[in-house]
């Protein structure tokens, strides 16, 4: 009932070495200041998904942006992989270091938000319960394309971002219509 749901293509690195992507639909942003967000990740037959694992062992993941261009990848990335498969490989998707965190960002994305693990919460009970972590950004890259015309600090243009939000099932959905209602002034 709850949608469209924003995906969150998140890279991590195992303390082994192992590179994962995987894209997660239970996701948003929880602060500005300081830059917060979280995603849930259930457990797959009653174990933590490699996601999962990885964030905790080593402490930090980064969140690409889920956008059409990618969109064949990220359901590509979302099958029940070995925690050996490499999905930037698999999906034919490059990784590129980044600044501040261990794990890769996918150099095909519009944006990558290099987090800290800040929190984690379990949730429910096994085999079916989950994991709600909160990741603070330390680091943020944007690609200029996807930036708002203008000068001065700009915005994210949803329109130019074209990002893929999950429905359920084998569905998403395209960004439609975008409009715009200015706050009532108290």
């Amino acid at each position: 009932m709850i949608v469209p749901r924003p995906i969150a293509f998140v890279s991590t690195r195992s303390a082994a070495g192992h590179v994962n992507l995987a894209p997660f639909s239970f996701f948003m942003g929880v602060a500005g200041e300081p830059p917060l967000l979280a995603l849930a990740v259930s457990t797959r037959a009653g174990e933590p998904k490699d996601t999962a694992r990885n964030l905790v062992e080593t402490g930090e993941f980064v969140v690409n942006a889920a956008t059409e261009d990618l969109a064949e990848a990220v359901n590509h990335a979302s099958g029940d992989w070995a925690p050996d498969v490499d999905e930037f490989a698999l999906t034919g998707l490059t990784p590129a270091p980044s600044t501040r965190v261990a794990p890769p960002r996918l150099l095909d994305a519009a944006w990558s938000l290099e987090c800290r693990t800040h929190t984690v919460v379990p949730l429910g009970a096994s085999p079916r319960d989950v994991r709600l972590v909160v990741g603070e950004v330390v680091w943020m890259h944007v690609r200029e394309d996807v930036l708002e015309d203008g000068e001065g600090p700009r915005l994210v243009d949803p329109t130019r971002l074209k990002p893929i939000a999950r429905l359920g099932k084998n569905l998403y959905a395209r960004l439609g219509e975008v409009f715009a209602l200015d706050r009532p002034k108290v």
